[in-house]
């Protein structure tokens, strides 16, 4: 039979309770609380928040390096269209969440990282109607970012056809908390042993990858982007797009998978990853089996505009 504690011995024993994981937390922030803290232990929520037991919440992930925060707008404008998708009210005003990430940014005193924002319906039960919960929740974290080695960039990566279907079209446009397809798709390159897992919708047109856009060339050098029809426009993506258009001839349109294989270039574009090359697909080359130069520019414009216009910490 369990034990039943007291509050002072419960909260003693948590503090003691090993958590995998916790080296990798910087800071964080819980707006009940209204305070920043840099212990992970204390790093918890409320089980009857329904962001955690009906995955009924929204959320962003936006990176810093060299202590400069990227695209914290961008990430914010999603943010409000995700909540206004599921009709979300913020515990607090949009400036007091902006200024939560910088001060949890800050507060970590890494040069490197990520920040995730996410806003849930609240704690206030265990069902399902969203009016049990009395006001929403907001919680601000800092953890490491892992980038990936150069190497990986000088000689690309692998991708594959998922079996997960597409997401909906109208849960596909909200970065919600239910990210369980996505968790599949990546559960599923690892078991058969590819990099990047890349779906499609129902009609056969490529859709994203668990957490990436994907784009094409061809042959001609010009850039082709999905329609974002069944996936999530990227911020990153945004970005990269403005920053390369006077360079190349863009166009926005449904991809078959037979172009995939057919392309001169195949690239992911990620908040963590910028832009990387895939040069195999399915286990069969893509054009020379090499990296390419529109990817190779667009993660040269990237860093470079995060130098320049990130935000510094």
């Amino acid at each position: 039979m369990a034990e039943v504690l007291d509050a002072d011995s419960y909260l003693q024993r948590m503090l003691n309770t090993a958590r995998p994981g916790m080296g990798r937390v910087h800071a964080f922030y819980d707006h009940r609380v209204g305070a920043v803290c840099r212990d992970p232990r204390l790093m918890l929520m409320p089980w009857d928040d329904h962001l955690v037991h009906r995955g009924d919440g929204v959320f962003e992930s936006m990176k810093f390096i060299g202590r400069r925060l990227y695209q914290v707008e961008p990430h914010l404008e999603r943010l409000k269209r995700s909540c206004k998708a599921i009709h979300l009210q913020p515990p607090c005003s949009w400036d007091e969440i902006r200024d939560s990430i910088v001060d949890v940014a800050r507060a970590g005193g890494r040069d490197d990282g990520m920040v995730r924002v996410l806003l849930g319906r609240g704690p206030g039960g265990f069902g399902i109607d969203p009016d049990e919960c009395p006001g929403a929740s907001l919680y601000v974290v800092a953890y490491d970012i892992h980038r990936k080695p150069e190497a990986v960039y000088e000689k690309g990566v692998t991708a594959f056809k998922t079996s997960i279907p597409a997401k909906q079209p109208y849960l596909a446009t909200i970065k919600s908390i239910d990210y369980l397809p996505n968790v599949l798709m990546k559960r599923e390159a690892v078991e058969k042993g590819y990099d990047f897992p890349i779906c499609f919708d129902d009609r056969g047109f490529l859709a994203e990858g668990a957490t990436e856009n994907v784009c094409i060339v061809d042959q001609q050098g010009r850039l082709h982007i999905p329609e974002f029809t069944n996936a999530l426009a990227g911020t990153t993506l945004m970005r990269a797009i403005d920053l390369i258009k006077d360079e190349v001839d863009l166009i926005f349109r449904g991809i078959r998978e037979s172009e995939i294989r057919e392309a001169k270039e195949v690239f992911i574009v990620g908040t963590t990853t910028d832009a990387l090359s895939v040069v195999r697909y399915e286990g069969k080359p893509i054009h020379n089996v090499k990296p390419g130069a529109v990817s190779k520019r667009i993660r040269q414009l990237l860093q470079q505009d995060l130098r320049e216009n990130g935000l510094p910490l």
